[in-house]
């Protein structure tokens, strides 16, 4: 099979491209994918080229690992049908081309056990899955807190906080210092850290991926508190000893979300207690990508991109 995907030949070299897929067996599926987001950090780093050494990477690359679609045909062995729509955490699916994530493509072939079942009136929020069970996959678990303060008002520090307030805990404070992304809260306060006189938070999320805030973070939690890295970060972290043993700091690592993450989350937002609207705010047709990339990374206005798949430009 052919189909037409987002192809990286090397940093800031994306195009449409035809490409094979692998043959299907009888556990896998072949999925029409309706919408792809693009994520503005991991693949922001295979973009310019920042990416550190990881397994499975190299160019030429097909991006995204946030994709919903549509079964088109289901093996033996896999309980799915045509017509089911499902949500696609990307595919290595590919003939002569990296899929480490492998999801912005117009048709891909995955394992059964790779895809969730969602609702197919979530349009192009269904590619939203995969962000919102990291941020619960940050949260969740018996050794694991809350937020009360989340810093940075982009995708994942917006679904931490409606997260939070979705838990029943009280409502976070978030910090942002663009102007522009410190509109649409719902629930809490968004205030410019230099506006935020408090020095005893108990657990504190960075969502921003700025290993340089780390020495005023430490300052802001109270003795015994946590700071959560939840954003990716290129550089190595480094941080003053001094205060960090003073306040008896913890620090913890938050990975992508696993498997239960994204059942999890699929329920939050079928039950309506977690919302995925006002998050999406650019969508361009899969024929426009060079164009949609460039503007999901460079482009401070936009907060999540999503290709369309199904609507020519």
């Amino acid at each position: 099979m052919q189909t037409n995907a987002v192809v990286l030949n090397a940093p800031k070299t994306l195009a449409l491209t035809s490409v094979t897929l692998t043959d299907p067996g009888p556990d896998d599926l072949v999925v029409d994918i309706a919408h792809s987001g693009i994520s503005t950090g991991t693949e922001k780093l295979f973009w310019t080229g920042d990416m550190p050494p990881f397994p499975g990477m190299g160019y030429p690359l097909i991006p995204g690992y946030e994709a919903s679609g549509e079964v088109v045909e289901a093996g033996a062995n896999t309980g799915y049908k045509p017509g089911d729509h499902v949500f696609v955490p990307g595919a290595n699916c590919y003939d002569g081309v990296f899929g480490l994530f492998g999801g912005a493509t117009k048709r891909l072939v995955t394992a059964q056990d790779r895809v969730t079942r969602i609702d197919r009136n979530l349009g192009a929020q269904g590619a939203l899955l995969a962000l919102a069970a990291t941020a619960r996959h940050a949260m969740a678990g018996l050794d694991k807190s809350v937020p009360d303060l989340i810093v940075g008002h982009g995708v994942l520090g917006r679904l931490l906080a409606r997260l939070t307030i979705a838990a029943g805990a009280p409502a976070p404070t978030v910090w942002e210092i663009d102007a522009d992304r410190a509109h649409g809260a719902d629930g809490y306060e968004v205030i410019h850290p230099e506006k935020d006189e408090r020095r005893d938070y108990h657990s504190i999320y960075d969502a921003s991926g700025n290993g340089g805030l780390l020495n005023d973070l430490v300052g802001r939690i109270a003795k015994g508190g946590e700071i959560v890295l939840a954003g990716f970060y290129t550089q190595p972290l480094q941080f003053a000893f001094p205060p960090a043993f003073m306040k008896e700091a913890r620090f913890r690592v938050a990975a992508e979300w696993a498997r239960d993450d994204l059942t999890a989350t699929r329920t939050l937002v079928e039950n309506g207690a977690l919302s995925l609207d006002g998050l999406i705010t650019h969508e361009l047709a899969a024929e426009d990508a060079p164009d949609a990339y460039r503007r999901a990374f460079e482009d401070p206005a936009c907060l999540k991109m999503i290709l369309n798949w199904e609507t020519p430009s």
